[in-house]
């Protein structure tokens, strides 16, 4: 009995080393170029949610600038005689504040602001203040003290650094200085003082830092932009997501109220301050600085094609009965809404005799923005959402019949609202199909082949917002991003069909989040690139400009049973002359692999090659605020020649293989 077990053990062993030793031979076909990848295959999606555009992308660092809460000093500590007044200079927001003389000499009138989560000081960085304000009264001039202060200090002064504003009309002027911060501080607030007998008015309230995004006074915050930037996105979505509805029709996202003066901007209510009441922030509203010009602005500086995503005419259905007939807007009052997206491309390209192209050009951009892409709707689903975009892609159409409609295949990746939708989008003739995956582990594995028999004929697919939400894992960790890395393949394999994706959410604040996983994360002075992130700059830099058919034993490899938890494409850059071979090894077992590539004349060879890897001990690992860069991709050099190369792969990594001729 003895023998016989020692026997079944070295049996055993012996099989378990010739799995092991099994190569993986992967075919790349490298005589005939498939599908073209188009430049907008990877991007970006952008939604004001988690403090993404106030307290994140926009630069601003003052909260309620312009009183303009319903509560009217929410986010300012105020001290003395300090009046709200609602009839200021400017119409869509008429609140601002009056400082009177405290009524003694030695007492005090002013007001504290600690923007978003606190103010974010950096070392020898400047900051511009800027304020609307006049003397009501007349007279001699009023003046004001503004401070960047320390109100947790233990020291002798709370105060960092100050300046004097001198006010010196009764008319509404703008007035700024810049201030110097002598430390590095990410919870400082912005004091005001008011220094003289006379009765100051003050408006629209802010404070930048100089050194922004291109150096725009309204600008954004650069370091975020530069975490967008280097991610070398195709196409830019915005401005969202649920936001695009609303609650309710009212506090949809208007694009038409967030362009012309900034100071001019009405607020508006931001739907996910109440949506997680576990996660609540009862004073995030928009100011809409961060608006479609500024949208269109940063899809130009960044290079990638801009994607509005305008409201159909119907509120949130999530948060709305099926029956509620206030949540929709009835066919035959749909006019305004289908006018606001005539409009809205007249603003990205119209000449500057138009109407809205001398908006734009107003705003300091004549030359037009070359918009080619719009989409109508958000996560719709039922009848009410095809019966109201078919008016607006007839309309669209016949104004502007180069521009490419993006439909919405509803809020799932399968199911009977999928199922109905995706026909509807080919009988209207939408040139893109929206899909949104929000999806645990055990999908992602089994989507490898996805999109390997779509129908060619139709609609091209934008999977417009993914992100694997590990089973009791809804954070960022490693595992997730391989599985995206995994997926993405899949996307790439069928670049004929599907054109554009987009990971969400894409920005997060690490005080202020309310959804995640999310791709960037950041406080008041830093940013966090994710494992996710890394795995959409692989694909984004390396998308190379045709595919290459990508076998093993004849069949595409999708994670298959038999496929080894092996999920890969390939494809070929014209403009490098390089093969790109991208594989995720989602097993717990090294594979070897060998990429063998067919076609190739007889005296061409592989000369030289790179492997890049994304790779962590602990899959439930990411990148923090304390740790950013535990994981980030790793390059090596690969000794290469002949036609075929035998790699090792170990377990649980993504990795690019960059191969010349």
């Amino acid at each position: 009995m003895m023998k016989s077990k020692g026997l079944l053990a070295t049996l055993a062993l012996a099989a378990g080393m010739t799995l092991q030793a099994q190569t993986n031979e992967f075919v790349i076909q490298t005589k005939k170029l498939g599908a073209e990848i188009q430049p907008t295959m990877y991007g970006l999606f952008f939604e004001d949610i988690n403090y993404a555009a106030d307290g994140g992308l926009y630069a601003e660092l003052v909260k309620n600038r312009s009183f303009e809460f319903p509560q009217a000093l929410m986010g300012w500590n105020s001290f003395g005689k300090v009046e709200v007044r609602d009839d200021g200079p400017f119409e869509r927001n008429p609140h601002y504040v009056r400082l009177r003389p405290a009524k003694h000499p030695h007492m005090q009138t002013g007001l504290d602001n600690r923007g978003y989560f606190g103010i974010g000081l950096k070392k020898d960085a400047e900051y511009r203040f800027s304020v609307w304000a006049r003397i009501p009264d007349g007279g001699n001039a009023g003046k004001i003290r503004v401070e960047l202060v320390d109100t947790k200090s233990m020291g002798e002064s709370q105060v960092y650094t100050s300046q004097e504003v001198t006010i010196g009309s009764k008319e509404w002027k703008k007035y700024q200085v810049v201030l110097k911060a002598p430390v590095t501080d990410p919870k400082a607030t912005l004091r005001v003082f008011l220094t003289s007998p006379a009765t100051v008015d003050l408006e629209h309230v802010s404070l930048f830092p100089v050194d922004t995004w291109k150096g725009h006074e309204n600008g954004l915050r650069k370091d975020i932009v530069q975490a967008l930037a280097d991610l070398k996105p195709g196409i830019f979505r915005f401005p969202g997501g649920c936001i695009v509805e609303g609650t309710t029709l009212d506090d949809r996202y208007q694009w038409k109220n967030t362009v012309g003066p900034v100071e001019n901007r009405p607020l508006n209510l931001n739907r996910w301050q109440y949506t997680f009441t576990h996660r609540f922030y009862p004073d995030y509203y928009q100011s809409y600085g961060l608006g479609f010009f500024e949208f269109f602005q940063l899809s130009e500086e960044i290079g990638a094609e801009p994607l509005p995503i305008l409201n159909c005419g119907l509120a949130c259905q999530y948060q709305n009965a099926a029956d509620d007939e206030t949540s929709r807007v009835v066919l035959d009052q749909l006019d305004p809404y289908i006018q606001d997206a005539l409009d809205l491309i007249e603003f990205a390209n119209g000449d500057v005799t138009s109407k809205w192209g001398k908006v734009r050009a107003d705003m300091g951009h004549p030359a037009p923005f070359n918009l080619k892409f719009i989409g109508i709707g958000n996560e719709q689903w039922g009848s009410v959402y095809p019966e109201r975009l078919e008016l607006f892609v007839k309309a669209i159409r016949k104004a502007y019949p180069d521009i490419q409609i993006v439909g919405s295949s509803g809020p799932n990746s399968e199911g009977a609202d999928f199922d109905y939708l995706w026909p509807e989008m080919k009988r209207i003739k939408v040139d893109l199909v929206d899909e949104h995956f929000y999806r645990p582990e055990s999908w992602f594995l089994a989507q490898g082949a996805r999109y390997d028999q779509y129908d060619r004929k139709g609609p091209k697919v934008f999977a417009g917002e993914y992100a694997c939400h590990g089973q009791g894992k809804k954070w960022n960790h490693f595992h997730a991003s391989l599985l995206e890395a995994a997926f993405m393949t899949g996307l790439e394999r069928n670049a004929d069909i599907v054109h554009m994706a987009t990971y969400a959410p894409l920005l997060a604040h690490v005080e202020g989040w309310q959804w995640r996983p999310d791709l960037i994360w950041y406080d008041n002075l830093q940013t966090v690139r994710t494992a996710s992130y890394y795995v959409q700059q692989l694909y984004a830099k390396y998308k190379g400009t045709n595919v290459l058919s990508l076998t093993m034993d004849k069949q595409p490899v999708t994670g298959a049973e038999g496929q080894n938890g092996l999920f890969a494409s390939a494809v070929y850059d014209a403009g490098t002359g390089e093969y790109i071979v991208k594989v995720a090894n989602t097993s717990d077992q090294k594979q070897t692999l060998n990429l063998k590539f067919e076609g190739m004349k007889k005296k061409e060879a592989l000369t030289s090659g790179r492997c890049i890897t994304l790779a962590s001990a602990n899959p439930d690992a990411d990148n923090t605020i304390e740790h950013p860069n535990t994981i980030a991709p790793k390059e090596t050099t690969m000794q290469v020649s002949g036609q075929a190369v035998q790699v090792e792969l170990a377990p649980n990594t993504f990795a690019v293989y960059i191969l010349k001729k």
